[in-house]
C-alpha cells in the first residue's frame, strides 16, 4: 500500500509515520532524510546533492524524483509513505507517473487536519531532549515532574528556533499557497480522506488504521 501524509507543518505526519512503518512494515520516503542519506552515501547522485545543498540552493523536483525511484526500486513490500513530498501540483503529477513506470499506484492520501490555532499551540509548546530526542509537549505530553527524560533520564531540554508563532505563521502561508491545493487535488482523484490530527497521538493512529483498513 502506497500512503501519501498530507497536512501543515507541524501536524504530526513524522510522528504518524514513523508508526506506520513499525506496525505496518512501511517504508517512510522523508524528503529531508532522503537528501541527507544521499548527501553521506558518495554516490554520483549523492555527491551532486551535496554540492547543491552546500552552495545553499534548493533541490530540483527531479533530483527528488531520482531519489524516490532508487527507493521504489527496492520493491518494498509493505508498501511507501510518502512524507513530505508532493509538494506542489507538478510533484504530485511527477509522482503519479513515477508510480505508474514501476507498475504501482497511489492507495490513499490522508490529510491530518488540524485549525491554525490549535496548530500554533502545539507547535509553540514543544521541547525535545538534548540526549536521545526524545519529543515532549507541554499540552499534551509534558516533561516528567522530576525533569528527567522518560527514556534516557537525561535533564537537558531544547526548543527548535522556529518554533515560534511568528516563524510558524510564515510555514503555514507557504503550505497554503503552494501545498494545499493538493487537498483539491486529490480529492478530484478520489484518494483523498480525512482525520482529525488534533487528538492524540494514539487516537490519530486508530483514525489512520480505520482509513487504510477499509
Amino acid at each position: 500500500m502506497n500512503v501519501i501524509l498530507l497536512g501543515p507543518p507541524g501536524a504530526g505526519k513524522g510522528t504518524q509515520a514513523r508508526l506506520l512503518v513499525e506496525d505496518r512494515g512501511m517504508m517512510q520516503l522523508s524528503t529531508g532524510d532522503m537528501l541527507r542519506e544521499a548527501k553521506a552515501s558518495g554516490t554520483e547522485m549523492g555527491q551532486k546533492v551535496a554540492a547543491i545543498m552546500d552552495a545553499g540552493q534548493l533541490v530540483t523536483d527531479e533530483i527528488v524524483i531520482g531519489l524516490i525511484e532508487e527507493k521504489l526500486e527496492s520493491d518494498h513490500e509493505g508498501g511507501f509513505i510518502f512524507d513530505g513530498f508532493p509538494r506542489t501540483l507538478a510533484q504530485a503529477d511527477a509522482l503519479g507517473s513515477l508510480l505508474e513506470k514501476h507498475g504501482t499506484k497511489l492507495d490513499v492520501v490522508i490529510e491530518m487536519r488540524v485549525e491554525d490555532a490549535d496548530l500554533i499551540a502545539r507547535i509553540t509548546a514543544r521541547s525535545t531532549c538534548v540526549q536521545c530526542g526524545e519529543g515532549y509537549n507541554d499540552i499534551s505530553k509534558p516533561i516528567p515532574a522530576d525533569g528527567a527524560c522518560s527514556v534516557c533520564g537525561g535533564t537537558e531540554f531544547t526548543r527548535r528556533a522556529d518554533d515560534t508563532s511568528e516563524s510558524l505563521r510564515m510555514r503555514l502561508l507557504e503550505y497554503y499557497k503552494k501545498t494545499s491545493p493538493l487537498i483539491g487535488y486529490y480529492y478530484a482523484t478520489g484518494h483523498l480522506r480525512t482525520v482529525n490530527g488534533l487528538g492524540e497521538i494514539d487516537e490519530v493512529k486508530d483514525a489512520i488504521a480505520k482509513v487504510l483498513d477499509a
